[in-house]
């Protein structure tokens, strides 16, 4: 998508209206930043809290950041909606991570999971660590297989012995983000090799009998437009979220938007500026739900009612509670909740459970109607 159509809903150039209180000297700090990290040839992204509306996809790609074990999001909507500027957008807004110094994988020095190389280097001393942006990596839908997966020099490794690997786009994407834009489009092959990397967290490089294994873990992030086509089931149920945008219909949302573009375009660190200190704000409340997800409380109640809503649409499997639940954990740590509670899920219920649904011939509704409508019959209005 070009610059100009993603400007559809992202658009002003008036301050933003402050959510949470950020110290005086953080927020001088996050616009020096803003300034220092658009330096001549390096592009600036267009600010995450500057997006107009689209409340579902914010709430879903945010929660994702906070959870990368939701699965990813899928973002289903009109062109020029403002998708892939919502992606990179929320890339440039993550908290850096640390990374081995020295890896090509970007491998956590805290996690076990290691690449071959660090696993030699970590039984001979601690591990030199050094933080890093998280990697945004576009996939392109023309990619060769090789391009995603890395190539093995096979005449150096038979010659030389020598295990000559250079890595793809999946090792890239290692603990970020990987972007399919027009995924109903990605050729089958690509979605069968995405589906077995997902599955395992591990990408496996096999030629004539040479293999390298390395770790691929990533937060799939998909956009499309359904009149181009539908996604297939394997696929579409390794997104965690499924979210759908649509055109701005308000007038006031309308104007807003071309405002905020038209001053992003003209001058975009400046523009980027006035949104530091909100920016700085929602980067906080992403590193301190992080911190805290993992001792959110959960109670049973909440349980209970996930599995009610899923066994009321008829969804297949587990798949459909366990995101359900997470997602929603995700949202209590992002407002900073003391526990996770039904109000959460009706929040993340669509999202969660939409692309999850059984075709039913007898139902025409669509699935985000059947979820409200299951949600209103089993938790009451």
């Amino acid at each position: 998508m070009t610059g100009a159509a993603n400007g559809a809903v992202n658009g002003a150039a008036a301050p933003p209206r402050r959510r949470a209180a950020v110290p005086r000297a953080a927020a001088r700090a996050a616009r020096e930043a803003v300034l220092q990290e658009t330096a001549p040839g390096r592009r600036t992204p267009y600010p995450f809290s500057a997006i107009v509306g689209q409340e579902e996809m914010r709430l879903a790609l945010l929660a994702a950041a906070v959870d990368p074990g939701i699965g990813g999001v899928l973002v289903f909507g009109d062109r020029g909606t403002g998708k892939s500027t919502a992606v990179r957008a929320l890339a440039a807004l993550l908290p850096p991570m640390q990374a081995v110094r020295g890896c090509r994988y970007a491998c956590d020095p805290a996690d076990r999971a290691l690449c071959e190389d660090c696993r030699r280097r970590r039984a001979r001393g601690a591990l030199p660590g050094h933080s890093l942006p998280v990697p945004v990596i576009d996939l392109p839908l023309g990619a060769t297989e090789d391009r995603v997966v890395g190539t093995l020099d096979l005449e150096r490794a038979l010659t030389a012995g020598v295990k000559a690997f250079e890595p793809g786009l999946l090792a890239r994407a290692h603990r970020g983000f990987l972007y399919i834009d027009e995924v109903n489009l990605l050729e089958d092959h690509l979605v069968d090799l995405l589906l077995d990397v997902a599955a395992s967290g591990e990408n496996l490089v096999e030629r004539d009998g040479i293999s390298i294994r390395h770790p691929a873990r990533f937060v799939l992030i998909g956009s499309g437009n359904p009149e181009e086509g539908e996604l297939r089931p394997q696929l579409l149920d390794r997104f965690g979220l499924s979210v759908e945008i649509r055109t701005p219909e308000g007038l006031a949302d309308r104007v807003e938007v071309i405002r905020r573009r038209d001053a992003f375009e003209r001058e975009p660190e400046g523009f980027a500026a006035l949104w530091a200190e909100e920016e700085a704000a929602t980067r906080q409340r992403i590193a301190a739900a992080r911190s805290r997800v993992g001792r959110m409380a959960t109670p049973v109640a909440v349980l209970e009612a996930a599995a009610r809503l899923c066994l009321a649409l008829g969804t297949d499997g587990l798949r459909g509670e366990l995101t359900l639940v997470r997602a929603a954990r995700a949202v209590a740590c992002l407002e900073d909740a003391a526990a996770v509670t039904e109000a959460h899920l009706r929040r993340v219920a669509p999202a969660a459970l939409r692309h999850r649904l059984r075709r039913n011939p007898l139902d025409e509704a669509a699935s985000t109607t059947r979820v409200e409508r299951a949600m209103a019959e089993v938790w009451g209005a």
